[in-house]
């Protein structure tokens, strides 16, 4: 069974408690995924998040194909953390952990991402050639427009 992992760390200069305003609202969630993925939630954006929510969406992840995919918030500390975890969707496993700290002139946002493919051997091949390659290419987006959102972080 072969578990990978995507880790991205990012540096804002903001406070912890606007990071954290923006980022505890699942509906910015669509502002912060490229167009071309067709993201769109379904249902429980409509307050800050919460451990135990779920939320519903659809995206359209590789080829066209569009697929439902509900997650719930699993553990919530404020202005820290907070995970989500896929309960249906394309991955046999999605575990993702957002933590926030303050470091002098702004924030530090780090993801860690576990994840499993679905298909056995067939996932493994596509992984290096669709699933890694579009994670970067979205985890890129979501680099740019953060900064675009709220400047550049510049080292104290």
């Amino acid at each position: 069974m072969k578990i990978y992992r995507k880790k991205t760390i990012q540096k804002l200069p903001i406070s912890v408690s606007e990071a954290w305003d923006f980022l505890s609202d699942p509906g910015n969630l669509k502002t912060i995924t490229p167009d071309y993925m067709g993201f769109k939630i379904l249902e429980g954006h409509e307050s800050k998040m919460y451990a135990g929510q779920i939320i519903k969406y659809t995206v359209t992840p590789v080829l066209g194909i569009r697929t439902g995919w509900v997650t719930e918030i699993t553990h919530v500390e404020d202005q820290k953390y907070f995970v989500d975890e896929q309960r249906f969707g394309p991955y046999a496993l999605w575990h993702h952990k957002h933590f926030i700290k303050e470091i002098k002139g702004g924030v530090e946002m780090i993801d860690i991402i576990d994840y499993k493919l679905p298909f056995g051997i067939l996932g493994r091949l596509a992984h290096p050639i669709l699933v890694k390659r579009k994670l970067n290419e979205i985890f890129t987006y979501r680099y740019n427009k953060l900064i675009e959102l709220f400047g550049t972080y510049k080292k104290q």
